[in-house]
């Protein structure tokens, strides 16, 4: 018989291709979190895997019996009660290699937008740029290079890391900050099969904050901020805040008053507060550069995502 396995947040065909050649049968279908339980039990599902849409929490595990293993496409689990599941025998997974060079080059796409202001020339120049041509031209002709500034990474795990490649890569100085990781070397793989490495320390918090030009977070989910108003104030003026890493672990209140005071230039975010419904006054905010938390979401990344998921179940169940 077949081991039925559950992708409700999609799975790419990489994924279904390695688990079906495996003799394993995959569901695709995207069924409502009130009836998931009652599908599972229903379809004998051995095997859930969801990305950040669908939550699975003690309930949902409890009520399906069959439940072998739990998978998450992508790095964060804080939707699923992970260490609740273990108790009750089930493999948890995660993909967390897969999506690390997606992530980082999403944050180099807010970064590159923001220092010459494309997340803001991209909406006024279709409403005003056939009238007002020289005055947006003006307006954006004050914009910056990376090359030879410093980015300060909070997070220095494989997004961190591969964040500190691409900036290294343009030229920019690299400060980080990891209570866990002291020193590091980072290897850049370049054209023609060259190599060049670089050994990298742990700053602390408070210098990371007052040296850098612009700060990019690469944490888990927090109980508290990692940013609030305290670290905003310690903040270079002018400097810039990337967030491509989990809702929460920036205060947007304190955000926006930082941005509206001047003290920070842009803020590139792609995870909120309250998702899927982030704060519109935030969202509307001309200093901010969004996307709808899509880190993870290009094409070579989830093939990865699919192939790792695929491989780990076939090595866990069967």
């Amino acid at each position: 018989m077949k081991i039925k396995v559950l992708a409700n947040d999609g799975i790419s065909m990489s994924g279904v291709d390695l688990l079906e050649s495996n003799n394993y049968e995959v569901f695709t279908d995207n069924i409502p979190q009130d009836k998931l339980s009652n599908y599972i039990n229903k379809n004998n599902i051995s095997c859930l895997l969801v990305r950040s849409a669908t939550t699975v929490r003690k309930e949902l595990i409890d009520s399906c019996k069959n439940l072998k293993l739990i998978g998450r496409g992508g790095v964060g689990m804080d939707n699923i009660d992970v260490e609740y599941a273990k108790e009750k025998g089930l493999h948890v997974i995660n993909t967390p290699a897969a999506s690390s060079h997606s992530v980082a080059e999403l944050v180099f796409s807010h970064l590159f937008s923001c220092v010459r202001f494309l997340h803001d020339s991209n909406r006024q120049m279709p409403l005003d740029g056939d009238s007002n041509f020289k005055v947006l031209k003006k307006n954006y002709a004050k914009g910056n290079e990376l090359m030879g500034k410093t980015l300060g990474i909070i997070g220095f795990g494989r997004i961190g890391q591969e964040t500190a490649k691409i900036a290294l890569g343009i030229g920019m100085d690299i400060m980080y900050y990891d209570k866990y990781i002291e020193s590091k070397q980072i290897e850049l793989n370049l054209a023609q099969n060259n190599k060049i490495s670089f050994n990298l320390q742990s700053s602390n918090m408070e210098d990371l904050l007052k040296k850098s030009d612009y700060v990019t977070l690469h944490v888990p989910a927090q109980k508290d901020y990692v940013i609030g108003k305290h670290e905003l104030d310690l903040m270079k003026k002018g400097s810039g805040l990337i967030n491509a890493a989990r809702g929460g672990v920036v205060d947007e209140l304190s955000l926006m008053k930082a941005l509206d005071s001047g003290k920070l230039k842009f803020a590139g975010l792609d995870t909120f507060e309250n998702e899927p419904t982030p704060s519109i006054k935030l969202l509307m905010n001309p200093k901010v550069s969004i996307t709808p938390h899509i880190g993870a979401a290009t094409t070579e990344a989830q093939d990865r995502i699919g192939v790792e998921l695929g491989s780990q179940i076939i090595s866990l169940i069967n």
